[in-house]
């Protein structure tokens, strides 16, 4: 009886290469590392700065949490009467002149009856956290700009290599960025840390779901399977803001960031086990320039509902914490944690609509959650408190999910439909849309912050997506590529160059008669 060459392991890891579920795995896993570690940043950094370059310039002598104010307010008797304050009462210590004891006392209890507040959130310095919206926008933005220059390429690198390679290395810069962040002290470092993050991410996210789709080659398993790599992606962006907040305030800076550098070694043992980053496996087919795609209006139409989508959320992270800081005295912990209801929802989102928007309808699903997007952001600046925001992130996060989940598979449904069926290219357009919303929204929501105020900005991302809901309609029915041309040049369409997949079964049916006609053929 012969012996089996393979051991039962390695036999394992033969048959599961072959098999769609594992890269949805991989898939999964690296969007949910990438888009932990895009969140995690959201409630540290602002906190961050405003620890080490404010406080640490304005209380080189006295703690933190000691206001020089009231000390100058009492500077005849600064060397006997000197008041720490903590988060409930005003305690003064040691006195030598009984005569300014009860004056001193009086005038002290005054000006510290606001000062206690601003120590669990409400902090001085009202003018450094109006630039650091600014500041912090740009940082955010950083991941985006860079991704947004960089999906192109990868794009064609993926038509030419395959995506396994651009996967791995997409995985090795991450892990390389999570590291630099452990241990970055500065603006400009952290600075530095995001931009290399958008390098991996442009690499994981467009080898990604061009892999996907290209091993769902069927539109509904499409559909779902792209819903449920966003899931990777809504989980991440679900646990990534709190995880970061939590940690920072009870660990430390280094710890939520050294947490998501073990993951990532563990997703890149997973890619080499899986993938074999080694092999290149080049499209089959000839790719369509992106230049074409680009002058697709229904591809463009789709594009717009990811950047505009996103965008509302893309403000939100960097503005919407300070603006917690300054009106509702928020401690830290609730600056990441306000995030969770939009995190929640659009995991619950992303997984339902990538059965339901087949069903539904993609078109209608993006034009109802664009509606949703654009009425959750106008309602965000009524909220006084946090549980006031739970109501308007929720809506937002929901709608978000519907929109994602439906406009993933019509880009890969279009290229079918109109184009040769290579995905890298169209899935670095649906990144390169995810970016643009991205970077736009962090680095001129600061500056709108700063000059016309938080609440007109989600007035004008929230009609914006209002406006741009009834584009949707447009992608209801498009035609495809040999009938348009058929209509334009009166000629026979099955003359021109037809789309094919991959794995061909048989032609796309230009007629309602070509089935019909396939099978008399037969």
């Amino acid at each position: 009886m012969p012996l089996d060459p393979q051991p039962p392991p390695q036999r394992w890891l033969a048959q599961g290469r072959g098999s769609p579920r594992l890269v949805l795995v991989v898939v999964f896993v690296a969007l949910l590392l990438d888009n932990m570690l895009l969140t995690v940043v959201v409630p540290i950094v602002p906190t961050f700065l405003y620890t080490t370059e404010y406080e640490g310039a304005n209380s080189s002598v006295a703690p933190a949490q000691t206001e020089p104010a009231p000390p100058a307010l009492r500077a005849p008797h600064f060397s006997s009467l000197f008041s720490y304050f903590d988060n409930t009462t005003v305690t003064v210590l040691g006195s030598d002149s009984p005569l300014g004891v009860p004056n001193g006392t009086e005038s002290s209890l005054q000006p510290p009856s606001s000062p206690p507040a601003p120590q669990r959130g409400c902090l001085e310095g009202d003018e450094f956290l109006t630039k650091e919206n600014v500041r912090v926008g740009l940082l955010f933005a950083s991941k985006a700009l860079v991704q947004l220059l960089v999906n192109p390429s990868v794009g064609l690198l993926t038509n030419r290599i395959g995506y396994h390679i651009p996967m791995f290395i997409g995985f090795t810069i991450m892990f390389l960025s999570t590291v630099m962040f452990a241990f970055s002290g500065s603006y400009t470092l952290l600075f530095i840390a995001r931009a290399l993050q958008g390098v991996g991410s442009s690499f994981s996210s467009v080898a990604g779901l061009g892999m996907l789709a290209s091993v769902y080659t069927d539109d509904f398993e499409r559909g779902n399977a792209m819903g449920i790599a966003l899931g990777g992606l809504a989980l991440g962006v679900l646990i990534g803001a709190p995880f970061g907040s939590i940690m920072y305030e009870f660990v430390g800076k280094s710890s939520p960031f050294l947490v998501l550098a073990f993951l990532a070694l563990l997703d890149g043992a997973l890619q080499l086990c899986i993938l074999q980053p080694s092999r290149i496996s080049p499209e089959s087919t000839k790719a369509t320039p992106m230049s074409t795609l680009l002058r697709d209006p229904y591809i463009l139409v789709a594009a717009g509902a990811l950047c505009f989508s996103n965008m509302g959320v893309a403000m939100l992270e960097p503005t919407l914490p300070i603006w917690m800081m300054q009106t509702m005295c928020s401690p830290q912990w609730q600056l990441g944690m306000a995030f969770l209801p939009a995190s929640i929802s659009y995991l619950i989102g992303t997984n339902l609509f990538g059965i339901l928007a087949n069903k539904m309808g993609r078109w209608l699903c993006s034009m109802i959650g664009m509606a949703v997007v654009g009425v959750s952001l106008l309602c965000v600046p009524l909220a006084k408190n946090i549980y006031g925001l739970i109501g308007p992130n929720g809506g937002l996060g929901f709608a978000i999910g519907m929109v994602d989940s439906s406009m993933m598979p019509i880009m890969g449904y279009l290229v079918d439909l109109r184009h040769t069926s290579t995905y890298g290219t169209v899935y670095a357009i649906a990144d390169v849309a995810f970016c643009m919303g991205f970077a736009i929204g962090p680095s001129t929501g600061g500056a709108i912050v700063r000059a016309i105020g938080f609440p007109w900005l989600m007035v004008i991302i929230g009609v914006t997506n209002l406006a741009y809901a009834p584009l949707c309609w447009c992608l209801r029915s498009p035609p495809a590529k040999e009938e348009k041309m058929a209509i334009l040049s009166q000629e026979c369409p099955l003359q021109t160059q037809s789309y094919s997949r991959q794995r061909p079964l048989r032609e796309f049916p230009l007629t309602e008669d070509s089935d019909v006609e396939e099978e008399n053929v037969e």
